[in-house]
């Protein structure tokens, strides 16, 4: 492949790790409205479980998405320490290695202590 390419894929790869993140972050605008007006409280363990259970789901499906894009965007910085005479933007790119893999490990950091925080919100212990 390319460089151009390479570059292209690298976007669409970032692009896709950010747009993983908004039906999470819709789920949590809702669940935050909804803990603030205390309204979890008068709800019954049943829905409150669902909540959970949704918000738990949304994380994960958005996680498993995000981590993938980011391995297929490490496979790319690979292919693009491989060209030639790269330019600097492809250079640059070829050197955020460390930054994929802490973004990988904030990705699954932050949603365990966002979902440990919703859990909280929607069970009020």
């Amino acid at each position: 492949m390319e460089e151009k390419q390479l570059l292209t894929l690298w976007n669409q790869k970032r692009s896709h790790i950010i747009s993983a993140q908004f039906g999470p972050t819709v789920m949590l605008v809702a669940i935050f409205v909804l803990a603030s007006f205390d309204k979890f409280s008068m709800a019954s363990n049943q829905t409150k479980y669902l909540i959970i259970g949704v918000a738990a789901v949304t994380g994960i499906l958005s996680m498993i998405s995000q981590y993938a894009a980011i391995r297929e965007a490490e496979a790319l910085i690979d292919d693009l320490k491989q060209i030639k005479k790269p330019s600097a933007l492809a250079k640059k790119v070829s050197e955020s290695g460390s930054l994929l893999q802490l973004t990988a490990f904030a990705v699954v950091v932050m949603g365990i202590l966002t979902f440990g925080l919703v859990a909280w919100a929607v069970l009020g212990k």
